[in-house]
């Protein structure tokens, strides 16, 4: 996967794999629709913006609006996050793009929204984190 990812800086192939984790982890708890599991991807103090424009602020907070998401408007939602790029920011913080496609429960592409985002994740006592994160909502390219 490493291979398709356009890496800014002089990051080692221990922490691209680490900071590549992170959103894969984030990508199965989403798809496990699990709150908790996708807020512990973030640290404490993270800010995260999601695809409709709301902000929220900490670990709480993001679980608290997830587990409602994910039982009511995400229930049927699955995606697979490919990580595009990664740009070293400064010791122990990477900043990655993430292009998100929908797929069905099985992990197939499916029609849908896309989205695109942007992760800040730092080194912390706990291991590595997102601090900040905006997705957004794009439409897919034309067919043809």
């Amino acid at each position: 996967m490493t291979n398709d990812i356009l890496v800014v800086g002089a990051i080692s192939a221990e922490t691209q794999a680490a900071v590549i984790g992170v959103v894969k982890d984030l990508e199965k708890a989403f798809n496990a629709h699990d709150p908790i599991a996708l807020s512990e991807q973030f640290a404490q103090e993270a800010s995260w913006t999601n695809a409709v424009g709301t902000r929220l602020d900490g670990r709480e907070a993001i679980a608290e609006f997830s587990g409602p998401a994910m039982k009511t408007f995400l229930r049927d939602s699955y995606a697979r996050y490919d990580v595009v790029k990664l740009l070293e920011l400064a010791p122990g913080l990477i900043a990655l793009n993430v292009q998100q496609t929908p797929t069905n429960r099985s992990g197939s592409p499916v029609e849908g929204p896309r989205g695109v985002t942007t992760y800040v994740i730092a080194q912390q006592r706990d291991g590595w984190k997102i601090v900040v994160g905006q997705n957004s909502a794009v439409n897919a390219p034309p067919a043809g």
